[in-house]
């Protein structure tokens, strides 16, 4: 698929098969990921992949069944595969220490970038992965972890200072209602570009 059809063809599925996904193909969409934009090259990301039973393990966690029978995507909770997203701020600190980045004053600590770029870096990997997974036929869906984050990080141990960017649930799409999202108007082009001054 070219580059336009997978970006237009780009939709957050909440219902997938069963069918488990190629180990290699979720592989080869984290080596897409893993190119996206790392601001000072600070290579801070990582993606927790958690298939089959450590999947499961994941929605035990985050979604116990008590609480699914009011859940609007049951759907959902069926995909192979979730990949956690995590940054490490420290990495992004520790590269702006270096000489050739220390002048931009980052190195101090978290608090000293006015926009934490490991944010910003996950989210362009987080839409690479949407992209790739679109372009391959498979459905995908991002979702915040929330108030979760510390329960999923002791559950997988994951080091500490790691912060989930969010989650990825892939797999082959299912049929599924579309989101009440949906029905709000997109803003046109004409209101979101501003040439020259706003």
């Amino acid at each position: 698929m070219e580059f336009e059809r997978a970006v237009a063809a780009r939709r957050m599925v909440r219902a997938f098969t069963d069918e488990p996904v190629d180990p290699e193909t979720v592989d080869r969409i984290l080596g897409l990921a893993r190119r996206a934009p790392s601001a000072g090259n600070a290579d801070g990301l990582d993606f927790l992949v958690l298939e089959g039973p450590d999947a499961a393990a994941y929605w035990e966690v985050t979604l116990p069944e008590p609480r699914r029978s009011g859940f609007a995507w049951p759907g959902l909770l069926a995909a192979p595969a979730v990949v956690v997203v995590w940054a490490d701020p420290s990495a992004y600190v520790a590269r702006y220490r270096e000489p050739d980045k220390s002048r931009a004053g980052l190195g101090a600590g978290p608090e000293a970038w006015p926009v934490p770029y490991w944010f910003v870096d996950a989210g362009a990997a987080v839409m690479t992965i949407l992209c790739a997974c679109a372009d391959r036929g498979l459905g995908a869906s991002f979702f915040g972890l929330f108030e979760h984050e510390p329960a999923v990080r002791a559950r997988f141990s994951v080091p500490e200072g790691r912060r989930a960017a969010g989650a990825v649930a892939l797999g082959h799409p299912a049929p599924d209602r579309p989101s009440g999202s949906l029905r709000r108007r997109r803003r046109g082009l004409p209101e979101i570009v501003h040439r020259g001054a706003w």
